[in-house]
């Protein structure tokens, strides 16, 4: 075995291991100390995968296949069926490795500091840490049963964290409100799921493989097979993203999940539906997702649209930077319907600083609703006179989601608009201009945010705030903020590593 098979591996192992070393630790600390070492350990393995790459993984050529990984590791897996346990990263993966690694890692640490009503610290780390393993394997598998089956992993671990762990409470109410909150997430998901399932068994009983590598640019696909593939694929992923209009499950969950649940389902759950989308759908689909793209663009902008507008509206902070989510996941699509390689770049760095602004976002919402107990806007004001330093965190984080130059979040609603211009014509131009305009009501909506929360006179639930944060929530929330600085002020972060495989996957499509 490789060096770099070996990080392949360990990149699942560990938490799976830690997971299981964390439900057979009796002790409730010792267990959530247990979980973070796991957690630790992961994300030295999954930044270690770009250290021990393949030096000639640049080396694409037209008759290579579209997927080069940097490593790999195939095995037989299911012979009679023709399966096999076949994983690889690259330069689209590797980011998304790497962030799910490091939040799951700061939740594990933080909850070692605070652990939400509900139930014990030592099954909520356990909880994260399977939810870690599926998604990882989502962002791993060249396998397209593989990649289903790892896609299902998270449904059950995050349902039974926002019913076990959410809510404002123990009361009747609040519990019936959890509940209600994960099994939408749950049938959501669900439907998503089984029209994957359709699609990856239209693909597979076609192709003759599910091997991902081997079916990028659409080798063995007839188009109308191709047409069936992404639209089945196309509104699975769109469910998990979640895409406009198959989002309204988001704001519940998120409203309803506990802090640490928020952070990772915002921060990478959401993820796996994007990665998806452009790997699998757009991949082993591309005469499908050519003819979908218009569709798509639509979908995108009125995603934007409507995202920006119900959170002008909004009245409780987690509600907002939920349906924010709807928003920003837009730009995203936007930049995969233009199908060229600044739109994908546009999604790939899209993808990243959501993930790093949206987590702090949470965690930061968390913090002001166990302090003031009310996540109410209206109830929140003047929060700069009493906790300056978490007022300016979240001054921070939201200038950060609002696109900012200088900070991660502009770089991937910029230039997914800018993709839209050089497409061209009529409806990209007019898309793109509407993107534009979108992207002007975000920084209406978080605007308005600060100036609601952090201005004014301090209301009687903020008036008694402790002005200090604690360390283990500084631990958390530094990285987030470095990460924010370091992606907006050097961008290569994340797409020098995606240059050569996004090239290499538009030179497929058709």
């Amino acid at each position: 075995m490789t060096f770099g098979e070996f990080l392949l591996v360990a990149v699942l192992a560990v938490p799976a291991l830690g997971a299981l070393a964390v439900a057979a630790t009796p002790r409730d600390r010792a267990a959530r100390v247990v979980g973070t070492v796991a957690a630790a350990l992961t994300l030295v393995a999954a930044v270690a995968l770009l250290a021990g790459r393949d030096a000639g993984w640049v080396s694409y050529r037209p008759t290579q296949p579209a997927v080069l990984p940097w490593h790999s590791v195939d095995l037989p897996w299911v012979p009679g069926l023709e399966l096999r346990f076949h994983l690889g990263v690259d330069g689209i993966s590797w980011p998304l490795v790497v962030l799910t690694a490091l939040l799951t890692l700061l939740c594990c640490g933080y909850s070692l500091w605070r652990v939400p009503a509900g139930g014990s610290g030592r099954a909520l780390v356990a909880l994260l840490l399977v939810v870690e393993v599926g998604i990882l394997g989502t962002f791993l598998a060249l396998d397209l049963v593989l990649f289903f089956l790892f896609f299902e992993v998270v449904l059950l671990p995050m349902y039974a964290i926002i019913v076990g762990w959410g809510g404002d409470g123990t009361d009747p109410a609040a519990v019936d409100a959890r509940r209600r909150a994960g099994r939408k997430f749950a049938l959501y998901t669900l439907f998503g799921s089984v029209l994957l399932l359709v699609g990856v068994y239209v693909v597979v009983a076609a192709a003759g493989t599910a091997d991902i590598v081997a079916l990028t640019g659409g080798t063995g696909l007839s188009r109308g097979t191709q047409l069936a593939a992404f639209t089945l694929l196309a509104v699975a992923f769109a469910v998990k993203s979640p895409l406009w209009p198959l989002h309204s499950w988001l704001p519940d969950a998120h409203t309803q999940a506990p802090t640490v649940g928020s952070v990772l389902l915002a921060g990478v759950l959401l993820k796996m539906g994007t990665y998806g989308l452009i790997r699998v759908a757009v991949g082993v689909a591309p005469e499908g997702a050519r003819w979908a793209a218009p569709v798509l663009g639509v979908l995108a902008v009125a995603a934007i649209l409507v995202g920006s507008l119900v959170c002008l509206a909004q009245t409780e902070l987690k509600r907002l930077i939920a349906y924010s989510s709807v928003g920003h996941m837009g730009f995203v699509l936007l930049g995969v319907a233009t199908l060229t390689a600044t739109g994908i770049q546009a999604a790939l760095i899209g993808n990243v600083a959501h993930g790093i602004i949206t987590g702090l976002l949470f965690f930061l919402a968390g913090a002001i609703k166990d302090r003031a107990h009310t996540g109410a806007l209206g109830e929140l004001s003047g929060l700069r006179e009493t906790a300056p330093r978490l007022s300016g965190l979240l001054a921070f984080a939201a200038v950060a989601s609002l696109g900012l130059p200088g900070l991660a979040g502009f770089w991937g609603e910029a230039f997914a608009v800018v993709a839209a211009v050089e497409v061209g014509g009529a409806l990209w131009t007019t898309l793109a201009v509407l993107a534009a305009i979108g992207g002007a009501l975000t920084a209406a909506y978080l605007l308005r945010l600060l100036r609601r929360v952090t201005h004014g006179r301090p209301t009687s639930t903020v008036a008694g705030l402790a002005p200090g944060l604690a360390r283990a929530e500084l631990a958390a929330w530094v990285p987030l903020v470095l990460l924010a600085l370091a992606v907006g002020l050097a961008p290569t972060l994340v797409l020098g590593v995606a240059e050569a495989p996004v090239a290499a996957l538009v030179g497929v499509l058709p």
